[in-house]
């Protein structure tokens, strides 16, 4: 996150003035988001709408920062001013899920397709927690059902992982084609870069895998992934000084990774 944006939340945070009030009805069925009981405090300018959109925002800042806490008593706060603001609960959803809440988390994504069934950035996150727990195929529909929204501004990240979903059950020729659809929204999106590189060198099309290797490792700081990538398949070309300047390379940046590891064992597929 930018300082700006961190000065900004802590501008409004000091900014933010309060009243007493309760959580919404109907969220009785919800999971406890693990904030008191205690009456919210709600900026008292603006529409409840405004305020939760506020709050939300908040919550998202800090969800990015990594404070859970915090995000999950901001959610609260702008569920409080708007119990059926939908992307508070996104927001719910995307916290528990990185607290392995799954429970939790699948019911606050729910409830926020629930009230606005259309949201992208819902249907992203809730595609993402269902491939991330097993539910590969069923997360698919919510990935397209994202980019289908024309209001939509990143569906290539919406491609990319429904490309990553279709890898985990070994549908290589998906995979390739939502990959590749992101690419065609954004050709410089660095994630589905790399991730088509992986099919193609998976597919055994070497020359096509090298060239998107390149591309990413001159567009981006080379990751332990990256390298490790064009390390194997410059090892497959049979090209062992490419293999062996790249092999350095690991072991100076990256000797504590997963990667380096298989380097050292000789594992390259």
């Amino acid at each position: 996150m930018s300082l700006v944006r961190c000065a900004w939340m802590l501008t409004f945070l000091a900014a933010v003035a309060g009243c007493a009030g309760t959580l919404p009805s109907g969220a009785d069925n919800l999971p406890d988001n693990g904030a008191s009981s205690d009456a919210a405090v709600i900026n008292d300018m603006g529409s409840p709408r405004e305020r939760a959109r506020a709050h939300t925002e908040l919550a998202a800042g800090y969800y990015d920062l990594g404070n859970m806490g915090v995000a999950l008593e901001e959610a609260r706060i702008a569920l409080a001013a708007d119990g059926n603001y939908a992307p508070a609960y996104n927001v719910l959803g995307l916290v528990h899920m990185d607290l392995r809440e799954k429970d939790a988390a699948q019911a606050y994504f729910e409830r926020a397709l629930q009230l606005s069934p259309n949201d992208p950035d819902a249907n992203h996150n809730y595609g993402w927690f269902l491939c991330q727990t097993g539910r590969e195929q069923q997360a698919q529909a919510y990935f397209l059902s994202a980019v289908r929204n024309p209001l939509y501004a990143t569906p290539q990240k919406s491609y990319t992982l429904a490309g990553s979903c279709a890898m985990r059950r070994k549908d290589e020729a998906q995979a390739l084609d939502m990959f590749e659809r992101a690419l065609r929204f954004d050709p410089n999106y660095l994630p589905a870069v790399l991730s088509l590189a992986n099919v193609r060198y998976v597919r055994g099309e070497l020359d096509v895998a090298r060239n998107l290797v390149t591309r990413f490792n001159r567009l981006s700081e080379p990751t332990a992934e990256s390298l490790w990538l064009a390390l194997r398949i410059e090892h497959r070309l049979g090209e062992r000084s490419a293999e062996a300047s790249l092999a350095d390379q690991i072991r100076r940046n990256f000797a504590g990774s997963r990667e380096y590891q298989s380097l050292q064992k000789g594992l390259y597929d």
